[in-house]
Order: structure tokens, then sequence, then C-alpha cells
């Protein structure tokens, strides 16, 4: 079974960025802190999309002024087009990660382009990100289902992932926008990429809305292939959303999902125990209970 697992933190991120309530910046750059000192080391910090349409990352630039200078960490943002590639340069950010919608109306409607178009501006940034050597990952969003197109086929994703190909990312996401996904299709996913591109490595973007995102998570490990580096997306608390999912729970969550991982055997490198304050503390700030389990039930003491 493999032995470890990197866990890419999205909470600043996909966590907050569907929430109505206004998280403030020193508030945002206190959950990083934590993050930090639960030993994350991969961080999707913000998204460099347009502030009138997602007001709660407005503060994108004043958040990466702000990171410190840790060693062994990741700093990544989330861009859509040219002008957001340009903010996240500006910023200094380590990694970009640039999505890609598998289906054309949910394309249109979350950017603005067809999935054609969204390919041309992926393979642009992709080329631009290499001269400077800015680490990329590529994300095929609604991999697993669509809420306007229902079932998105592998041979979709296969013909997009292909395409994409064209300027070789670092790393490749599959994405269960919408919290629809269920195993077989992780095998599926990663029969795909080990066909289109061996020895890239993989990244997996789960949402638990209808309760598969555990499931999931744990057949990307089992089905990755043995030696390539594998990546899990999670949100502190849980938290998180889309705006085209209406009653969507959230990410999975970083400690449950850690926590799970460490007593199967997988090593994570990430501190649970510093992390379990932090569902109280983001239910304080976004008015709610936060979906994270592990710090209602509390980590396991065996006997």
């Amino acid at each position: 079974m493999r032995s470890s697992v990197a866990i890419v933190e999205v909470s600043p991120r996909d966590g907050l960025q569907n929430e109505a309530v206004p998280v403030s910046t020193p508030d945002k750059l206190k959950l990083i802190a934590t993050l930090i000192t639960g030993r994350l080391r991969r961080i999707e910090v913000t998204s460099f999309v347009n502030p009138r349409k997602v007001p709660q990352l407005a503060d994108a630039e004043q958040v990466c002024a702000a990171l410190p200078s840790t060693a062994g960490v990741s700093w990544s943002g989330l861009v859509l087009n040219d002008r957001g590639f340009d903010r996240a340069v500006a910023a200094g950010l380590d990694e970009v990660n640039v999505v890609v919608v598998c289906t054309d109306t949910f394309s249109q409607r979350n950017q603005g382009v067809s999935t054609a178009g969204g390919i041309e501006i992926w393979n642009r940034i992709a080329a631009r990100a290499r001269e400077m050597r800015i680490r990329t990952t590529v994300t095929l969003a609604a991999a697993f289902g669509c809420p306007f197109e229902g079932e998105v086929a592998p041979t979709r994703v296969r013909d997009v992932l292909a395409s994409c190909l064209a300027v070789a990312p670092d790393e490749i996401a599959f994405a269960d926008t919408i919290g629809v996904g269920v195993p077989p299709q992780v095998d599926a996913l990663t029969a795909i990429a080990a066909d289109l591109a061996p020895g890239v490595a993989l990244r997996w973007h789960f949402h638990n809305t209808r309760n598969t995102g555990y499931a999931n998570a744990w057949a990307a490990v089992q089905a990755a292939e043995p030696g390539l580096p594998v990546a899990l997306d999670a949100s502190a608390g849980g938290i998180g959303g889309c705006p085209f999912a209406p009653n969507a729970t959230g990410n999975i969550a970083t400690a449950d999902l850690v926590e799970m991982l460490e007593r199967a055997g997988v090593r994570t490198g990430v501190d649970v125990d510093q992390l379990l304050g932090l569902d109280a503390w983001l239910g304080e700030r976004l008015g709610k209970q936060v979906p994270g389990q592990l710090a209602r039930a509390g980590r396991f003491a065996a006997h």
C-alpha cells in the first residue's frame, strides 16, 4: 500500500470563496498561520478572479503580500485567465492552479468561455509559467458530473486532458466540483491519466456533498501508480462549496481526512491536533457549524 500522500490545503481559497459572511484579511492570515503550525506544506491561499464576482477574495494581493517566509511551504493561487495569472506572478506565488471545465455549459457559466476556450487559456498560461519556472497544476473541473449537462463520460474527460497536454503540466488534478463522484470514476480517470500522461503527478479535489468524498479519496490513494506523487485537496473544517451546487456541504475536511489516512498507515506529515481548534474558530466567523466531524467526535485513543 502507498506509504505517503501530500495534502493540499484549500480552505483559504475554495473553503471561503462561496461563503456569504465576509472574512477579514487578518482572520485569513490567522487561518493560514494555524495551517502552517499544523504542518500543511502546500496551501492554496486565494483565487485571482474578478472581485465583483467573488468579493470574499477581493483581498488576494493583500493576503499574498502578508504571507510569511516559511521554509518548505509552497504558496498557490487559482487562476482562470491571463489576467489572473499576471496577478499571481506579481504576488510572488510559487505555483498556479489553472481550471479547465470539462463541460461547455458549466465553463460558460463559470468562466465565460467554452471548454475549448479554457484549454487555449491553459496552454497559453502553462507556456508562460514554464518560462518563469512557476509550478503548474491543470484542474479538470466537473470531471465527475455537471449540474447542467449531467453525467460526464470518461471519454469526454480524456479528450479534454489530451488537449491540455500541448504544454505538459507539473500536475494533473481531477475535480469533483459538485460532489457526485464515486470510486469507480476515480479508477477510470486514474487509468486515463496513466495512459495519456505517464509519470505526471496526480491531484484530486473532492467535495463531500453526497458523503462520497472520503471514499473517493481512499480510492485515489489505492489507484495511484506506485512511485508517482499523489495529492489530495482538503479544507479545514470541511468548509467550501460551489455556486452551481445548491445545498453543497463542502470539501472533505482536512483533519478528518488526515485521521483516516494516518490510521490506515498512510503518512501525510500533518499534525492533526493543531487543526482541531479550527472548526470552532471557523464556525464563529462564518456563523454556522462547519461540516468537519473529527473535532466533535475527537481522535480515537486506542487502549
